[in-house]
């Protein structure tokens, strides 16, 4: 079931992703367009869109374009479940439905981006995102971080909007200094 809220949020973030070339620019104008979606979220996320697994944060496809240049999730987060250090190579615009999500940033101190070795990371801030809030990022430079819920708050539910079809990201093994590609999975709606 799609409603007006969700068309038109699909409509607009397919014409901006078009016209924005600049990934900056192109999340500069889907910021207030993923805070007016999360207003509406209870008119289109429907009980398949907040499938949860107590062994791993759970990714709930709402919507990806046919020509792999846009997706949408639903993204639930039980107490004590977080992403492996990661980036996701893709601008990216994040909106938060329920509960309070956290993400912890890294740097990159190596000057090779393109490096999967030799990788030097160091913790930035951390970001307590909660009902209501929005973020956004590019991949240039990396957006580098950890994101989840600690143990002792409730689940959040965050919706996640990508420049690209979100099956594989970067992910940051900190102690080892390596980068590595791999595929995630998602549940269909």
């Amino acid at each position: 079931m799609t409603t007006f809220a969700l068309e038109s949020f699909i409509h607009q973030a397919s014409q901006c992703s078009h016209d924005q070339p600049e990934p900056a620019d192109c999340v500069l104008a889907l910021a207030p367009l993923m805070l007016d979606l999360i207003e509406h979220a209870g008119s289109f996320l429907e009980p398949q869109h907040f499938r949860s697994d107590p062994a791993s944060y759970t990714r709930n496809l709402i919507y990806n374009a046919p020509d792999a240049g846009l997706s949408l999730y639903a993204l639930v987060w039980l107490p004590g479940q977080w992403t492996p250090v990661h980036d996701h190579g893709s601008w990216g615009v994040v909106g938060v439905v329920e509960g309070v999500l956290e993400e912890r940033s890294y740097v990159r101190l190596s000057p090779d981006r393109h490096a999967d070795e030799d990788i030097d990371l160091a913790r930035g801030g951390t970001l307590l995102l909660g009902r209501g809030a929005v973020t956004s990022f590019v991949p240039n430079p990396d957006h580098i971080h950890v994101t989840g819920v600690p143990s002792g708050r409730g689940r959040a539910v965050s919706l996640h909007l990508y420049g690209r079809t979100m099956n594989s990201f970067n992910i940051y093994d900190v102690g080892m200094r390596t980068r590595q590609r791999i595929d995630v999975s998602h549940n269909e709606s």
